[in-house]
């Protein structure tokens, strides 16, 4: 059987969910069998993040990818041109040799993704098999969702400091259940947003509520009860997770700030709100409690915060050298994984391997500006990652990972196919009630 190789690659400018401009690709294979990927990007980017390729001219605010675009047509392609599309480790080191930078920065991490993710679409075409299935590390595994309820931070114009309150299904038995239960906690925290006055219209960009609520914990207050308004238990039916993303709130003291709030708070007073935070309200997870490069802060953090599943985005921005240190010095107890923090889907997938060896949870996570593709639920099946976390139930972007999700479940059959559930969270949640 001839191996099919890489032939042809074209790329164009088109436009992410926020309407910024963002790198889209087809790969086309010697047997005819083609690919097509057009890649997210963040507005909440780590320091350590590959970085994208963006033209700073007159179009789009600076923010077209035109030169990205010429990458991928023209020196990107030579660099794989001929390469089985097969081996996706030769395809995505043939393209950072030729980068020739840790980032990706010279040629673009965006224009590198786009290649990565259109050769193992074009692949999985060529085989006659669903990308989870060309992807798979074992047995298709449905995940656990988060689910985006309330947004502040830098996904709603900082309507509140921290950036997302999610609502984790933990109580739910198989996948489609969880976006029902996820989808009546949106109505439900919309009500009572509603009752309290607050407009309900204002959606943020990954499809949450935002509103500018007097306080951050007054969202949590307003999550727990939009929980109780669907007629579920916070807590034993649904968690919540917060993505703090902590480095957005660093004064240049060191300090927290917390505008809602009207608080500075220094490192330790900081877990020590949070730490009151998990006492009082059914939080499952926490995302970027600290900044991305206070090490000590996370170490102290990961002790203090126990029986909540710590979760690194910032601090580890799938890489495999960062998250390394974290295992070895106990940091953190989960991973988030973003294919384009790190620019290629080899490196996003050594993460993974390398979290689950050591028994650390994987999230695989959208970005806030998001594209219509759905291939990400396919990784999160694939891989077996066992959460994920792509944004609210509205908004096509968002609706069109957890659409195929609900696919592969009715495809699969619910009974035949794993569902990860609330065992997938890393450590062993400890719920409880709202006082």
């Amino acid at each position: 059987m001839t191996v099919p190789k890489i032939k042809s690659v074209l790329a164009w400018e088109a436009l992410d969910s926020r309407g910024t401009p963002t790198v889209a690709c087809q790969v086309t294979l010697s047997d005819g069998s083609c690919g097509e990927a057009t890649v997210p990007a963040g507005a909440s980017t780590g320091r350590h993040e590959a970085k994208e390729l963006r033209d700073g001219d007159h179009r789009y605010e600076g923010r077209g990818v035109g030169k990205a675009v010429a990458n991928v047509n023209t020196v990107l392609f030579e660099a794989v041109r001929g390469l089985s599309a097969d081996d996706q480790h030769a395809v995505d080191s043939a393209m950072r040799a030729e980068d020739g930078t840790s980032d990706l920065s010279k040629l673009g991490a965006n224009a590198v993704l786009a290649i990565s993710i259109a050769t193992a679409l074009a692949s999985a075409n060529s085989r006659g098999l669903p990308l989870y299935q060309s992807e798979a590390l074992g047995e298709p595994l449905l995940p656990l969702p988060m689910v985006n309820i309330i947004s502040g931070g830098a996904h709603a114009g900082r309507s509140i400091d921290v950036q997302d309150f999610l609502a984790v299904p933990v109580g739910a038995r198989r996948f489609s259940e969880a976006i029902e239960w996820a989808a009546r906690v949106r109505a439900g925290t919309a009500e009572e947003l509603s009752s309290q006055g607050w407009p309900t219209s204002l959606v943020a960009d990954e499809g949450g509520l935002s509103a500018t609520l007097p306080s951050n914990r007054s969202a949590l207050d307003l999550l727990v009860k939009g929980i109780e308004r669907a007629g579920l238990r916070p807590g034993s039916d649904v968690g919540i997770a917060i993505d703090i993303a902590a480095t957005q709130l660093l004064a240049t003291d060191g300090r927290y700030h917390l505008a809602a709030d009207e608080r500075h708070l220094g490192p330790e007073e900081f877990i020590d709100e949070l730490h009151d935070w998990c006492r009082h309200y059914p939080i499952v997870s926490l995302e970027d409690a600290l900044g991305e490069d206070d090490w000590d802060g996370w170490a102290e953090a990961t002790k203090r915060l126990q029986g909540v599943q710590i979760l690194g985005d910032d601090l580890f921005t799938t890489h495999i050298k960062r998250l390394q240190r974290g295992i070895d010095e106990s940091v953190a107890n989960a991973v988030l994984v973003k294919p384009n923090q790190i620019g290629t889907l080899t490196d996003a997938l050594d993460v993974v391997k390398l979290a689950q060896r050591a028994g650390y949870a994987t999230v695989l996570s959208a970005r806030s500006g998001e594209t219509e593709d759905n291939w990400l639920a396919d990784f999160a099946v694939g891989w077996r990652t066992g959460q994920i976390k792509v944004g609210s139930t509205m908004r096509s972007e968002r609706t069109a990972k957890w659409n195929r999700l609900l696919r592969l479940e009715a495809e699969l059959g619910a009974d035949n196919i794993e569902y990860a559930g609330a065992a997938a969270i890393t450590p062993s949640i400890q719920m409880v009630q709202p006082t």
